[in-house]
Parts: structure tokens; C-alpha cells; sequence
């Protein structure tokens, strides 16, 4: 999931809830109540099966102690905050923040996201962030009001086959090529990148990567490949489509290079991007380039403890 919150809305029948880890919840438990929460979500319902759970979690980062459920008195999962620890950035993130539906307006979810600024000030940490999609107007303002702020929209594109590669390179487009480096040199890059450039949503680095299946990575970097490459793409080849699951261009020509790169070679296929990448990172060149934005997108939010 991408959007931490499938925002309450008002009910007329009030909730006592008891807050507890969330490695104190079954996992079937909490699977379903997952799964009731996100029925009517934004973006469609969760779909994730049971034996999928945990590499799902997994692949959102998702610390389960750190993580806190609203049980009913009769310890039934009613609402879930969990918790993606980012130690380079000194921050948790909000993974993904739901209510099931009889606990919607009861006040548990915004009690979850008290209760979860209040711990991670108290464990000394420098901000709490989290992904909303903009058109979620409860979910946005509900964050708002604790004092969170958007610091970057996060767009997601489709370009058709062969739409990117096409038209002439403007003047100062670099010459060499991309080139294929293993996922651990992948990974060791994407570390790095999270620690030097600010906001990187958690989905684009290694936290997310290393658990994709079949995921090819370039880089490119005018003295080679490794520690010293500028740019990288992590992408994978499902069905017709060439999915980019990590874009960090910070150069525009890079940015051009390792897209332009990707259409030619992979000219039958359309690109898909998901709703996590920053324009200073590539997306102005997608945009540039004639992908179309898709009409959702999401923003990265902070708030500083």
C-alpha cells in the first residue's frame, strides 16, 4: 500500500478500543481486518492473501512490535497504525494506517496517530512521515491538523511503446550508455542515496527493493559503474510492461539517458511508473518526454518532532 490511511468516516456508535503491539495480533487476525479496512479503498481493495502477508509487511518495512492495533472488548481488530522504522533519516513512517468499518468515526485511528507522534518523540526521533494520495481529503486533513506537511508530490506515469525513446536528444545529452550492475551493488547504491538525498520515499530504497523478484537495475556515471554512478533504475519486465520501481536521476540528462535507454530496448513494451516519483528525480523528464501522468499521485509528508 502506498496510502497510509483509508480515512474514517463519521458513525454514530462510539468504539472503546485497547492499543497493543502488533505482534500481539494473529496474524490471520490482523490480515482480515486489513483486508475489511481497505474494501472501499481509493486505489481499489486489498487483495493480498493470507500466505502473502508477511513478505508483504516486509516489503513495507513494517516493524510489528513498533507497530500498534485497537482491539474491542472483544480483543477483534478494529483500527492498525504500522510503523517503518528509518534509522538513516532518524524518522518512522507511517507504513499504512486503516479502520475496519464499524470503527470508523470512532476516534481509534486518530487515537493510533497520537499515540504513534507521542512514541516516537519519546524515543527521540527527528519527524514521523507518511504517503497520502491528495485526493483523499479526510485522510490529508486529518494529518494536517497533527502538524504534518507536504514536502514532495509523488507522481506515477504510463508511456506507451516506444514513446520515450522518440524525437532528438537535445545538446549536452550525455553519449554513454547505462549499464547493468547486480541487485547488491543496486542496493549498496540505494543506501547511499538515502543518505544523501533528502525525502526519498521509502518504497524507491533498499528497504522495498531488495525483496522484488526479478528486478534488473543500470547505472550511469560518467567514470563507470558502482559508487561513483550518478543515476540508477531499478525496474522489472511483468507481461507487456517495463515497471520502474526505483528512478533516482538527480541530472535531468541522466534522467533522459537511462529512460531513453530503457524505450529502446525495451521498445514493445509500455512504461509504467507507480505513484512515488519526485519530478527531481526523473519525473520532469517523463513529463518531458510525453509519459502521462496518472490521475492520482501522492505526497510525502513530515512532521518534525
Amino acid at each position: 500500500m502506498t496510502d497510509p490511511t483509508n480515512a474514517p468516516t463519521p458513525s454514530a456508535t462510539p468504539v472503546t478500543a485497547t492499543l497493543v503491539r502488533g505482534d500481539e495480533v494473529a496474524p490471520e487476525a490482523l490480515h482480515a481486518a486489513f483486508g475489511r479496512a481497505f474494501a472501499d479503498y481509493l486505489i481499489g481493495p486489498f487483495q493480498v492473501p493470507l500466505e502473502e502477508w508477511a513478505p508483504f509487511l516486509a516489503r513495507q518495512g513494517v516493524d510489528l512490535p513498533r507497530s500498534r492495533v485497537a482491539l474491542d472488548a472483544s480483543g477483534t481488530p478494529l483500527a492498525f497504525a504500522f510503523v517503518a522504522p528509518r534509522p538513516a533519516l532518524g524518522r518512522w513512517r507511517l507504513a499504512t494506517m486503516g479502520a475496519t468499518p464499524t470503527a470508523r468515526g470512532s476516534g481509534a485511528a486518530p487515537a493510533l496517530l497520537d499515540d504513534l507522534i507521542a512514541r516516537a518523540a519519546a524515543a527521540g526521533l527527528q519527524a514521523v512521515e507518511l504517503e497520502v494520495f491528495v485526493q483523499n481529503d479526510r485522510a490529508r486533513k486529518l494529518y494536517e491538523g497533527r502538524g504534518f506537511q507536504p514536502v514532495q508530490d509523488l507522481f506515477g506515469y504510463l508511456a506507451q511503446p516506444g514513446l520515450l525513446a522518440r524525437g532528438e536528444a537535445p545538446p549536452g545529452t550525455l553519449t554513454w550508455a547505462p549499464q547493468a550492475v547486480d541487485l547488491p551493488r543496486a542496493l549498496a547504491w540505494l543506501d547511499a542515496a538515502e543518505r544523501r538525498i533528502p525525502d526519498l520515499p521509502l518504497q524507491v530504497t533498499a528497504t522495498t527493493v531488495r525483496h522484488g523478484q526479478d528486478y534488473r537495475a543500470w547505472q550511469l556515471g560518467k567514470e563507470g559503474v558502482g559508487g561513483d554512478a550518478r543515476a540508477q533504475v531499478v525496474f522489472s519486465l511483468p507481461d507487456e510492461t517495463v515497471m520502474l520501481h526505483s528512478l533516482i536521476a538527480p541530472r535531468e540528462d541522466d534522467a533522459q539517458a537511462l529512460l531513453r535507454a530503457l524505450a529502446t530496448v525495451y521498445g514493445d513494451r509500455r512504461v509504467r511508473v507507480p505513484q512515488l516519483q519526485r519530478d527531481d528525480l526523473g519525473g520532469a523528464v517523463l513529463r518531458a518526454l510525453g509519459a502521462e501522468p496518472q490521475p492520482l499521485h501522492q505526497q510525502l509528508m513530515v512532521r518534525p518532532l
